[in-house]
């Protein structure tokens, strides 16, 4: 699906044409220049890819800048590759935000918030298990069974437990535009996206 490469600005409230206050997310979206184009006989597949924000030449690796130059552009920090553009593009080209000018809702691609090491209460919605009392009071936010008895010996993969929870790649479908600001570069996403502020979101149509 065509998209442009974004960052998560914050969140915000405005108020719609019935008056009620709707809580939305901010994202900076583009400009993106594109970086290279992808054909099914030189690579296999179509595809374009494209860069969002400028880097500093130091801190781009020799392999990279070939590749930025080649493209006839200027380093940039962050590259991603998107499918299914209408129009025809060239390297060099700029998108904006005014892509999603026509779209009612956007699919948004993140990483989520990084939370550590979780029990099962905050990572799985346990209840927990036990009483205050009997000498219990310190077994209220315990898994309980893990189910391991006699046979099978063991414990079946994908058992429920206390691990690391968030910091993965999340996507988030049918979130509603409410509006875009191109001479700002934002769009205006009703509700929350994953991500904390300032991480790099992908919207798509």
């Amino acid at each position: 699906m065509p998209g442009l490469l974004g960052k998560k600005i914050g969140m915000t409230s405005v108020f719609s044409a019935e008056g009620k206050n709707v809580p939305c997310t901010v994202i900076e979206l583009g400009p993106c220049v594109v970086t290279q184009i992808k054909s099914v006989e030189k690579d296999g597949y179509n595809a374009v890819q494209l860069g969002f924000e400028d880097a500093k030449e130091k801190n781009t690796t020799a392999p990279l800048m070939g590749h930025f130059k080649k493209a006839g552009v200027t380093p940039k920090r962050h590259l991603a590759e998107f499918t299914g553009f209408e129009q025809e593009l060239n390297l060099g080209d700029t998108i904006t935000v005014e892509m999603f000018a026509d779209s009612a809702f956007v699919d948004v691609i993140a990483t989520s918030k990084g939370r550590g090491f979780q029990g099962v209460v905050k990572r799985h919605g346990f209840g927990g298990v036990g009483q205050t009392t009997h000498g219990q009071d310190d077994r209220l936010r315990k898994p309980g069974s893990i189910g391991a008895c006699s046979y099978p010996a063991k414990v079946f993969k994908g058992m429920r437990m206390g691990g690391q929870m968030g910091g993965d790649r999340v996507t988030t479908h049918n979130l509603q535009v409410l509006k875009v600001i191109p001479e700002h570069n934002l769009l205006l996403i009703k509700g929350s996206v994953p991500g904390y502020k300032g991480s790099i979101v992908s919207v798509m149509k």
